[in-house]
């Protein structure tokens, strides 16, 4: 009878512990932890992290963040962390965040447009990756890079083509740099690849002419017919005289840092440089920024006319009008310097 008795103590002492024990668990594992009102929220785990700089984020958005660190260490994530960009859903137990911020990176989207030289890209990407600016800088200027895939310094913007890309967090300088190589290829197939041959320009070319354009003007709508009038004068072998080389030039040159030049002027056309389209013949050297896709396609795919010139539209600003011949051109042009000069625009 003793003996029963003690089993039975035993029995029970057994089961309030299997009891509490699994009321543990089911704390620690099962039951909701999180103490946010969104549906979800991110966190963002760097390459190399320590588990402090995870709490840190989880802390937070954690209603009990003691039960989590015990089942994080109890599952070992502690000591075996993933870099990414990780989501938590609201209302998500300790067990399902910990399965979500080991395996689940979840990719995002970047976009990038209208960057003017490569380090202003570079600083744009290094908001949206994990890369830092320099580190992207110095992956997209190697020079070893640069001289494989066939870019020089001045042709190496227009290794990035404007669009949205979809992109893991903690993707490196290297790997996004390369990844753009790879969109740029992709870009570049064997329609567009035909259509530079059969206009007499390479890929380079077409780029450079297009940031021209894209420089002229933002509307798609008229960007073939501005890609023709270059086409003309290429054709013709008259100098491009294209304003935005001169600005470009000039913002090259010290007296021209942190300016915006609104009107361009005759003392501009004097600037001695590469890119000074109304000195130099033929298309500057590389891109004077870059150019939209819709500008590129527009050089590939130039209005054939016989226009050779045009000057912006007092009128109907963002707009241009055309000319077959210099006289009515200077019409047209005074008719914008004129309207320049009301506005106050003097440089």
């Amino acid at each position: 009878m003793y003996i029963k008795k003690i089993l039975w103590a035993i029995a029970i002492i057994g089961l309030v512990v299997a009891g509490i024990f699994g009321y543990y668990i089911y704390n620690a594992m099962l039951v909701p932890n999180t103490a946010f009102n969104n549906n979800e929220a991110y966190i963002f785990v760097p390459s190399n992290a320590k588990y402090a700089e995870v709490r840190e984020q989880l802390e937070p958005l954690l209603i009990d963040i003691e039960a989590f660190d015990a089942l994080a260490t109890q599952k070992k994530y502690t000591t075996n962390l993933k870099a990414g960009r990780f989501v938590i859903a609201k209302g998500m137990s300790n067990n399902d965040i910990i399965n979500s911020i080991r395996s689940k990176n979840v990719p995002l989207q970047i976009a990038f447009n209208n960057q003017e030289k490569l380090s202003k890209l570079a600083g744009r990407i290094s908001f949206q990756i994990e890369a830092d600016s320099v580190s992207l800088l110095n992956a997209m200027t190697d020079p070893e890079f640069l001289k494989s895939s066939g870019f020089t310094s001045k042709t190496a913007l227009g290794m990035y083509i404007p669009n949205s890309y979809e992109f893991f967090w903690n993707t490196s300088a290297k790997s996004f740099r390369d990844r753009m190589l790879k969109e740029y290829k992709r870009f570049w197939n064997d329609s567009r690849t035909a259509k530079a041959k059969a206009i007499g320009l390479t890929r380079d070319e077409v780029m450079t002419l297009a940031s021209i354009v894209h420089e002229e003007s933002k509307q798609a709508s008229e960007q073939p017919r501005i890609a023709g009038v270059y086409m003309n004068r290429i054709r013709i072998r008259m100098p491009l005289q294209a304003d935005p080389t001169l600005k470009f030039a000039a913002y090259q040159l010290p007296e021209y840092k942190n300016t915006i030049i609104k009107r361009v002027l005759n003392k501009h056309k004097d600037i001695k440089s590469a890119y000074n389209t109304y000195m130099n013949s033929g298309l500057p050297p590389g891109l004077i920024a870059m150019p939209d896709v819709s500008a590129i396609d527009a050089v590939l795919n130039f209005e054939k006319h016989k226009y050779l010139y045009f000057a912006a539209n007092a009128k109907k600003i963002g707009f241009h009008k055309f000319a077959k011949t210099l006289s009515q051109h200077n019409v047209n042009a005074r008719e914008y310097h004129s309207y320049l000069s009301s506005q106050g625009i003097n440089k």
